[in-house]
């Protein structure tokens, strides 16, 4: 049986001789904090088109609740917040990778200010609250726990603002064009246009994770792996696949969406019980309630399975002035008839962010000459084997702007535009019987979670590829003309990248925890490229 290493190159049929073009000098795939804040950077160096795959404020930034984690102040802030950020990684962080991202961050910060954004203060200084791994309160907010909704706001101000730079919405990628190792753009299909090419001199990818593979997540619907799915068909190196992490705290009430309750409602002194009112994590970890946040989701896991109990409760109701502070998360509660003042609020984990992604380097460059990723979609290696909280606006940021000089400053020294080809894609038709979509997403996210979810092992993970296979064997043999059937194939696709790489990392570090691991060696990555010849696996051991 074919296996899904041999998938297609391209999604769709196109050929580029009957298909409109677009041409730009730097295209930027996705509108969140990273695509946007790249967008502004590239801008001055030469036309910028910004493409999102629904409005412009349909991204994950947009739901960040916690905040933005900075070291404002004196030297050894700085130092003490590249100290959190390495520890927390369990010894997976790429330390110039870190070293950048605290060194620049305040910068990122005073930038935002100047901007105009509302951060936070207490008595005209910044408020600032402690969250899970963090050893000082350095995490900066905006309206409580409106982060991510202030900061759009402000970024999509100056993406509009910026001379130069266009906003293509509701546009969806489909595929990267890559010929011999080159990205020249994207195949994107935009539900009023159709399909369109889009010929840029350097691209960017800066769209999300993939959180809707599993099926218990705080991502929304849109992420559905989709760029990482792209850049594996072109051929990029993807790294740390198999590092998800786990957000502990998603409200849970039966049949409704997972929301996400922020880790700073524990930086502000809420306890984890369970069902009996009794905290445990104080026995489990020295930091209890604050501990990394891999050790809060295993440990909320193995409570939950030991006691077989659908939640674990927050407990807020000791804390003084609660609804102003977390005025979101109030308010979420009271629409399920939960008052935070008199009640517990359950939660339990729920798939949160993809630390791995495509391999880059420290400007953004990717495996495939023409092509960048910053933000989630991307592996910088910041973060190591456990995400530090906060640190993914932060990373959006610093990386963003890095990525889009880069990137803008290298389009600025091609003298002609990208050569428009003739590239064909016919995927033959299939001779195979056709499953239900909508049972294949079922399916998929429920064997994520329970065989590639907080708690893995060898054996489930070896039924979980095989389970793949047999699904992608009946799935990326076809070609499909809407979205739904595209964002299967790249669920699909991605999981099996995934499940694999958790297949190879063989020990427990971090996110990736092993009831079968091996003890922790010398530090290694585990990179992903696809290969028509049978892609696997490989190890890079670090020197």
């Amino acid at each position: 049986m074919a296996t899904l290493f041999d998938t297609r190159r391209y999604l769709t049929d196109f050929d580029s001789r009957r298909t409109a073009h677009i041409l730009t000098d730097v295209l930027v795939i996705g509108s969140g904090v990273a695509g946007a804040r790249a967008a502004i950077e590239a801008a001055p160096h030469g036309g910028v088109t910004l493409m999102c795959k629904g409005d412009f404020d349909d991204s994950t930034t947009r739901l960040a609740q916690g905040g933005i984690a900075a070291a404002i102040g004196d030297p050894s802030a700085i130092r003490l917040h590249y100290d959190d950020t390495i520890r927390v990684g369990c010894g997976l962080s790429r330390e110039k990778a870190v070293r950048i991202l605290v060194q620049d961050g305040p910068a990122r910060v005073a930038e935002l200010l100047d901007w105009g954004m509302e951060l936070d203060r207490v008595d005209g200084e910044l408020a600032r609250t402690r969250e899970g791994g963090h050893s000082v309160s350095r995490v900066l907010h905006a309206h409580g726990d409106q982060t991510g909704r202030e900061l759009v706001r402000i970024l999509k101000r100056r993406v509009f603002e910026t001379p130069g730079l266009r906003v293509f919405d509701r546009c969806f990628l489909l595929d990267l064009i890559s010929i011999d190792g080159v990205c020249f753009g994207a195949v994107a299909f935009h539900e009023r246009y159709g399909h369109q090419l889009i010929w840029a001199k350097r691209t960017i990818l800066a769209c999300g994770g993939c959180g809707q593979v599993w099926r218990e997540t705080t991502n929304p619907p849109g992420s559905t792996g989709d760029g990482l799915a792209a850049a594996w068909r072109a051929g990029a190196t993807l790294c740390g696949m198999e590092l998800m992490q786990f957000h502990p705290t998603t409200l849970y009430v039966a049949g409704a969406g997972r929301t996400l309750i922020s880790e700073a409602v524990r930086g502000e002194g809420a306890y984890l019980v369970d069902r009996d009112g009794e905290r445990f994590m104080q026995s489990a970890h020295a930091d209890a309630e604050l501990a990394p946040r891999d050790v809060v989701s295993r440990v909320i896991q193995t409570h939950l399975t030991q006691t077989r109990s659908n939640a674990v409760y927050l407990d807020v109701r000791h804390i003084a002035g609660f609804t102003k502070r977390f005025p979101g998360v109030s308010k979420l509660c009271a629409e399920f008839g939960i008052d935070v003042t008199r009640d517990l609020i359950p939660v339990r984990p729920s798939a949160h962010y993809m630390i791995g992604g495509v391999d880059v380097g420290l400007d953004g460059t990717t495996s495939l000459e023409g092509l960048f990723a910053c933000g989630e979609v991307a592996y910088t290696g910041v973060h190591g084997a456990n995400r530090l909280a906060s640190n993914s606006l932060l990373e959006g940021l610093v990386f963003g702007q890095r990525v889009g000089l880069a990137a803008g400053e290298q389009a600025a020294r091609v003298e002609r535009p990208p050569p428009v080809v003739t590239v064909v894609s016919v995927n033959p038709p299939s001779d195979r019987t056709s499953l239900d979509l909508v049972d294949i997403r079922n399916s998929l996210a429920s064997v994520m979670w329970r065989n590639v979810g907080i708690v893995r092992n060898a054996e489930r993970l070896r039924e979980t590829c095989d389970i793949l296979d047999f699904w992608g064997h009946y799935t990326l043999d076809k070609t499909f003309d809407d979205v739904a059937g595209w964002e299967t194939q790249n669920k699909l696709t991605i999981a099996r990248v995934i499940a694999a790489s958790a297949r190879e990392r063989t020990e427990s570090i971090g996110v990736h925890w092993r009831t079968d691991g091996e003890p922790s060696g010398k530090p290694y990555d585990v990179l992903m490229t696809r290969d028509p010849g049978g892609s696997r696996p490989v190890r890079r051991v670090w020197q």
